[in-house]
Formats: structure tokens, C-alpha cells, sequence
């Protein structure tokens, strides 16, 4: 069933969304506002940007070109339709494609940023018990590689664009080698704890193309206190006070 929700806290942004399809996560909510956008950033894409999450949290922060790519037809038709619901559609512009073939050498070096949460897990042929087409697409590397994705937004890239990821701790070192395979520099990396007592199970890096060395690891991000309480930054984040 197609709802139309509020988007957490944030004031005049809403989204459709279908009771069939993954929602969107925190994890996108946090790629939203963890990435660095400089004044100078005049064009902004999100890849496997899903219901368009990710780019209308951005159209609170920038008046910037922002473009979100979406290679199911289903779910990029709700973002459609959320674009028209929040009268962005001047800003805003969704593509249905599929991200290499988006990538192609007349979109070569045009991005000041890129963002993606993309796909968490690899694809084997055990991958699709239980879920469906729509879901498999989103959850796991069936249609594009985690490879597929680094070296497209390193070809999309402007030299000195940042790229903002938001990935599983457990292929953390996996995501680094890709970062320098494609000459993407890592500048700033965030780990995400449900609680610090638990270890992290998601991060966040941000690099920049063809940039010189210098990374720094910024203080963890903790969604609960140890009593169960959200924490001050977390509470900050859900009222959309960014």
C-alpha cells in the first residue's frame, strides 16, 4: 500500500512510500546530514537514490541542482510523485535508469558531489530467499556491485568532488581499497553505533577525487544512551534541526 509520510522532523518534506518496498532507513537520513556541501557545490547527484529520500533532506541545506538516479521503475515513480508533492520539481530531477548506464563520458567530470547508500550485501544465489524482486534489488548487489558503484561516481566526478558513502562496518576495508582503487581520496570517516557499548555496525567516509592524503575520524555518531534514551545527537537529526 502507497502512504505519503513526513520525512522524520523536517518541515514541508514528505514522501511517498509503499508498504512492499524497504522504507527509508536511517541510514539514509544520516548520509543526508553528514556530507559536506561547499558553497561551491553547484550539482549534486545521489545514486540508487530509492524513493528520493536523500536529495529532498539536501534541498534543506543547498538551492543547488540536485539529480537522483533510481533503476526500479516502481520506486522511482514515488519519488516522482514526492517531488511533486514537495513543489520541488525546479530543483530536483529524477532519472530511471540504471547507474553505469547513467555514467556515460558526456557525464564525465560534472558533479561537485555525489552521494549513495547504496546495496549492503553481496549477491549469491542463496541471496533471494524470502524476498522479493523489488527488495533484492535494494538490499543486495544483484543489478550493480559495490565496484560498479566507486568507480561510476569517481568518473561522474569533478577533480576535487567529494563522494559520501554510508556503508556496513564489516566491508569497511573493502570500501577503503575501492576509495584509492579509483582515486578517490578518504577525508572523513564517522562511526555509527545503535549503542556504544555494541560495536559499530555502520560508517559513513567521505572522500574527494584525485585529492592529497589527510583523513580524519570524527567522534562516533550513537543512536541510544545506555538506557535506552536517544541520544542528544540522534534527537537533533529526528526533529530535522540541521
Amino acid at each position: 500500500m502507497i502512504k505519503l509520510n513526513d520525512i522524520l522532523g523536517y518541515k514541508n518534506r514528505v514522501i511517498y512510500q509503499d508498504d512492499n518496498f524497504f522504507s527509508f532507513s536511517l541510514d539514509s537520513v544520516l548520509l543526508s546530514n553528514f556530507c559536506t556541501i561547499r558553497n561551491k557545490d553547484k550539482k549534486i547527484l545521489d545514486l540508487c537514490t530509492g524513493n528520493g529520500v536523500v536529495p529532498f533532506i539536501l534541498s534543506l541545506r543547498t538551492i543547488s541542482n540536485i539529480e537522483g538516479v533510481e533503476v526500479q521503475e516502481s520506486v522511482y515513480d514515488l519519488a516522482i510523485k514526492s517531488n511533486i508533492e514537495n513543489k520541488l520539481t525546479n530543483q530536483i530531477e529524477f532519472y530511471n535508469m540504471d547507474v553505469k548506464d547513467f555514467s556515460k563520458k558526456d557525464k564525465y567530470d560534472s558533479y561537485d558531489l555525489i552521494t549513495c547508500n547504496p546495496p549492503y550485501f553481496p549477491y549469491t544465489e542463496s541471496s533471494n530467499v524470502n524476498l522479493s524482486k523489488e527488495k533484492l534489488i535494494a538490499r543486495h548487489e544483484y543489478l550493480i556491485s559495490l565496484d560498479e558503484i566507486i568507480k561510476c561516481s569517481s568518473c561522474l566526478l569533478k577533480d576535487g568532488g567529494n563522494f559520501a558513502l554510508i556503508h556496513r562496518t564489516d566491508r569497511f576495508m573493502e570500501v577503503i581499497t575501492l576509495l584509492k582503487k579509483y582515486n578517490l581520496e578518504p577525508k572523513r570517516i564517522i562511526f555509527i553505533y545503535n549503542k556504544l557499548s555494541k560495536g559499530s555496525q555502520l560508517f559513513f567516509v567521505e572522500s574527494q577525487k584525485n585529492a592529497e592524503t589527510g583523513l580524519k575520524i570524527e567522534k562516533p555518531f550513537i543512536v541510544y544512551n545506555e538506557d535506552n534514551s536517544y541520544t542528544e545527537e540522534y534527537s537533533t537529526i529526528m526533529k530535522g534541526e540541521i
